[in-house]
């Protein structure tokens, strides 16, 4: 009778299959050549969804087949991740080392008129060549403007590795979600710019593809070919595309809702763009059309049910014993005789006994893992602490009372209690240089608690000695740092916790007035006292390195506070310049450090002429509208008042509250700390000071004059200072600032 069953139900199943999937519409082709077009895509009329069209050009000299969107090549259709796999163009430049001309070509993609938008999590903007600068250019679907850049250079041929692109010879750059168009053009004033590469540096590239596919070779940058090669070169690029506008839970509730098969469930797209849809777990096809999702037949794999019966079912299978076995394999019960008896006293002994064993063996397992586990744990501490010097810590801060008492060796259990095991919820911000928590300490004081990302040793090392130099410093728009945690594989910083937000909070707010210009000097004044003070007045010099808005911190009473100095690099007293790594956040920079690795005060005091730009204006460094004009915050600082135009690019909010003349004076002095070359800077110091006769906090205190090739305050009029051009030569912009690189040394 079983077996009857069985055969009755496979005969059934094996009926009721389709002999194959439809993936199209009756009487519509689903294939051009080599590649299938399932429906919602289609080649005829009446075969397609609205925005799905296709075309297959057949070559009748060779035979071949191409499936087109517009005049771009589908190679392949994903139908269950609703995206396509298309040949795009490239865009490419080359240089004639006998002629010295320069000949192009730029491409574009251009997807606005389609339902696909470009894959931001599988291609990546990609740029070839020596000594070149490329631009991609691009727009989503709401029709927001995007633009980025990508800087590759080399020293030699030799520098050139095959499968690297880290900026030598190529570079590679993510692009924003939701993208229907993109341009790729190149900076020509950039190329072959050093004579070091001129001999074998030929051609650039420039395209937006699939990063799984794309591995760098040498010879990309030194092989010459036709130019009629480059403009027929095809790179594959990913593209994500929904069935409809809406999200599913509107699309459900609508009369053409288009997951019609009745396997089929909806996916919301990623990008925020409309809808698609797939078929249900155990079932595969086309949930585009009706029945269009069909069973697996799971049973066809032979292992699936380890020697027992295989029995498929809709949407999945079970596994059953042959006839005269008991047993339940679909849950990992084996299949055993029937006639298999026990002594039922036996059986129940015995599987109490095994029950008790098994308990006993589990419980004494858990207690032995949890014992290794906390004997391993107190060695990783006793390691770590070690490891982050805190034996010789404890020596530096224990000697005296008084530095005792402004810092503390924290244990990691104290901080992992007072942050709740560093709970997301508990997160302050993030940073390039770790995550801030906010944790209250047992004494009940709520303090910030800094997890670095460091994790080489030479690192810690240094990052130690920046702790101990740290816990000297005692300022009043300086963050205070309360002590530290050495039991964790990266140190812990306990700081003092600031309740307001940063600067950049409460300046750039949209839709309201923000800080008073009474407010933006002082704490001007306020974070210009405490740069000085690293620079000069502490034991040791320090170099901050990442001073901008977000990490200067407002108290209650709006009192500014200096924070984060995980990128500070402090020097002996008798030193103006060490050669380090670039470290910063981009639209801060200064340029001159970017571009020689020399790390000087005057670095400092550029990013705080950004942060002075940034007060005065209410606009960020680089924010998209001003990089699709071209340059950035700096550059049209610099170009208004070039152009004696200041009023018309301060914030109308300071132009109300602030004195005229005070306002030209702060413009003149962060145009002085915003200049290309540190030697024509002010020191922290001279800023300081013109700060505090500006705001008229000290009365009667005289200028100071600079020495050498700096020049001296201006004490006369805006006006004339407009007029002399030697004092606003140049207009700043983002390619002047990377152009840099041919006048400095490197």
């Amino acid at each position: 009778m079983f077996w009857l069953m069985f055969l009755l139900h496979v005969v059934l199943v094996r009926y009721t299959a389709p002999e194959g999937l439809a993936m199209g519409k009756p009487g519509c082709r689903t294939k051009c050549g080599t590649v299938d077009v399932p429906f919602p895509f289609g080649i005829e009329p009446g075969c397609f969804q609205e925005g799905f069209d296709l075309t297959c050009q057949h070559n009748a000299t060779d035979g071949t087949y191409k499936l087109l969107s517009g005049n771009v090549e589908v190679r392949e259709i994903l139908l269950p991740t609703s995206q396509v796999r298309m040949d795009t163009g490239i865009s490419w430049q080359c240089y004639d080392n006998i002629t010295r001309n320069i000949t192009y070509s730029s491409t574009e993609l251009n997807f606005k008129s389609t339902r696909f938008t470009i894959s931001h999590i599988y291609n990546k903007f990609v740029s070839i060549g020596c000594d070149t600068l490329t631009y991609n250019t691009m727009m989503d679907y709401n029709n927001y403007k995007y633009r980025t850049g990508c800087v590759s250079v080399c020293y030699s041929r030799e520098s050139l590795q095959n499968g690297t692109c880290s900026g030598i010879g190529c570079c590679v750059t993510p692009i924003p979600p939701g993208l229907n168009f993109c341009s790729f053009s190149f900076d020509t004033n950039f190329n072959s710019s050093t004579l070091s590469v001129r001999d074998f540096k030929r051609c650039s590239f420039a395209a937006l593809m699939e990063e799984d596919s794309f591995f760098f070779k040498t010879y990309y940058v030194t092989k010459v070919y036709d130019y009629s090669y480059y403009s027929n070169v095809r790179v594959p690029t990913l593209l994500d595309w929904s069935i409809s506008n809406e999200t599913c839970e509107v699309a459900q509730r609508m009369e053409n809702y288009e997951c019609v098969s009745s396997n089929s469930v909806c996916i919301d797209q990623t990008t925020g763009l409309g809808y698609s849809c797939n078929c249900s777990k155990g079932y595969h096809g086309n949930p585009y059309l009706e029945d269009g999702c069909q069973d697996i037949n799971e049973c066809a794999d032979s292992s699936i049910c380890s020697g027992s019966i295989c029995l498929n079912e809709p949407g999945g299978y079970q596994c059953l014993c042959p006839p005269g076995t008991l047993g339940d394999p679909s849950h990992g019960v084996a299949c055993y005789p029937r006639d298999h008896k026990m002594h039922i006293g036996i059986t129940i002994a015995i599987g109490g006994g095994a029950g008790a064993a098994l308990l006993i063996l589990v419980l004494a397992t858990w207690f032995l893992i949890r014992r290794l586990k906390l004997r391993r744990n107190k060695k990783l501490k006793q390691k770590f602490f070690k490891q982050n010097h805190g034996l010789l810590m404890q020596r530096l801060i224990s000697p005296t009372e008084d530095a005792s008492g402004r810092m503390k060796i924290y244990g990691l259990e104290e901080l992992e209690k007072a942050t709740n095991k560093f709970d997301q919820t508990r997160i302050l911000g993030c940073g390039g240089h770790g995550t801030v928590y906010k944790g209250i300490l047992s004494d009940l004081r709520v303090v910030a608690i800094k997890k670095s990302k460091i994790i080489k040793q030479s690192e810690i090392n240094q990052y130690m000695n920046e702790v101990v130099i740290l816990s000297q410093i005692n300022h009043r728009n300086v963050v205070k740092l309360f002590g530290c945690c050495l039991e964790a594989e990266v140190p812990l910083l306990v700081n003092e916790f600031i309740s307001n937000g940063t600067l950049s909070d409460h300046l750039h707010v949209q839709g309201r007035r923000s800080l008073q210009w009474k407010d933006r000097l002082r704490i001007a004044l306020e974070t210009a006292r405490a740069i000085s003070y690293l620079h000069s007045a502490a034991s040791m010099s320090i170099f901050h390195r990442d001073i901008k808005c977000s990490n200067i911190l407002l108290d209650d009473c709006l009192t500014a506070k200096l924070s984060d100095f995980g990128a500070s690099k402090s020097i002996e007293i008798d030193q103006t310049v060490i050669i380090t790594a670039v470290q910063g956040t981009y639209g801060y920079f200064d340029p001159e450090y970017y571009h020689t690795g020399r790390l000087t005060e005057k670095s400092d005091v550029y990013s705080f002429g950004v942060i002075l730009a940034e007060l005065l204006t209410r606009k960020k460094p680089y924010s998209i509208c001003t990089s699709l004009e071209g340059g950035g915050l700096i550059a049209h600082f610099i170009t208004a008042m070039r152009e004696n135009h200041l009023f018309d690019i301060l914030d109308s909010q300071i132009v109300e509250e602030g004195p005229r003349e005070q306002l030209e004076e702060v413009a003149v002095l962060t145009e002085k700390c915003l200049r290309l070359r540190g030697v024509e800077r002010p020191g922290m110091k001279e800023v300081e000071v013109r700060l505090e006769v500006i705001s008229g906090s000290t009365k009667g205190l005289e200028h100071p004059t600079q020495s050498g090739s700096q020049s001296s305050w201006d004490h006369t009029r805006v006006a004339n200072n407009r007029k002399s051009k030697g004092e606003i030569s140049r207009q700043y912009s983002l390619e002047e600032e990377i152009l840099l690189s041919a006048e400095f040394a490197r």
